[in-house]
């Protein structure tokens, strides 16, 4: 009996070892600044900051910017990579390693895996993105460059919530200048993008869906809240 009661013992042990993963260790490592060649021609040297992501204490990739909390177990954070820049007639024994921003990672910390973000029209260059709960708010780009578009995207769904045409790319030199990053404002929840200095369009949130705000709802809002 002893013997059917250390095997069951057994058993229930390993199952449970089974069933509950070991959480790994994510962690990020001290900021170190770089070179980053912005500009049309990559002529224009700025610092950047970057700083390695660990995952049970291996360098897994670099990043940049502060990380979006999603859920205790999820966040978001910015891709940073050095790319070979050397001519093909260059030797192959010097590579010349040049900084440069990626798109979006999404990291788990129970099981230490790291994805990369599939963020439509996010344009490594001109986008600015702004995050809200599962929500991502950025200017996206056309593929030729010249068009911009209001974009709200959400974790898990391949379609955006938004995506509307706001205006043209009105300075291709300057990183990030697509827009400002958007603003967000929650009960209700509500996205504002900023284009030039003038001009704000307003978007309404409603789970897989965004409106436009009008002018006469934010009227109606500010009389009831007084």
């Amino acid at each position: 009996m002893s013997r059917l009661c250390q095997f069951l013992s057994l058993v229930l042990l390993t199952a449970s070892a089974l069933a509950s993963p070991k959480p790994h260790a994510v962690t990020f490592g001290k900021w170190t600044t770089v070179q980053w060649f912005a500009g049309a021609q990559e002529s224009e040297a700025l610092n950047l900051k970057v700083r390695g992501l660990y995952v049970d204490a291996r360098l897994k990739e670099f990043t940049l910017g502060l990380p979006h909390e999603i859920t205790e177990r999820l966040f978001v954070v910015r891709l940073a990579f050095r790319i070979n820049d050397a001519l093909p007639d260059e030797p192959s024994t010097s590579p010349r390693w040049r900084w440069q921003r990626g798109g979006w990672l999404l990291v788990d910390r129970l099981t230490g895996h790291i994805s990369s973000l599939s963020l439509p029209d996010f344009d490594l260059y001109y986008s600015a993105a702004s995050w809200y709960r599962d929500y991502v708010a950025y200017c996206g780009v056309s593929d030729d460059g010249k068009k911009v578009q209001a974009i709200v995207a959400q974790l898990g769904r391949r379609k955006p919530v938004l995506k509307k045409p706001i205006g043209e790319l009105a300075n291709d030199d300057d990183p990030d200048s697509a827009c400002a990053p958007p603003d967000w404002q929650r009960q209700p929840t509500r996205v504002t993008f900023a284009i030039g200095e003038a001009q704000k369009l307003t978007y309404s949130v409603r789970g897989h869906a965004a409106d436009v705000v009008h002018d006469d709802e934010e009227e109606e809002e500010d009389s009831a809240a007084k």
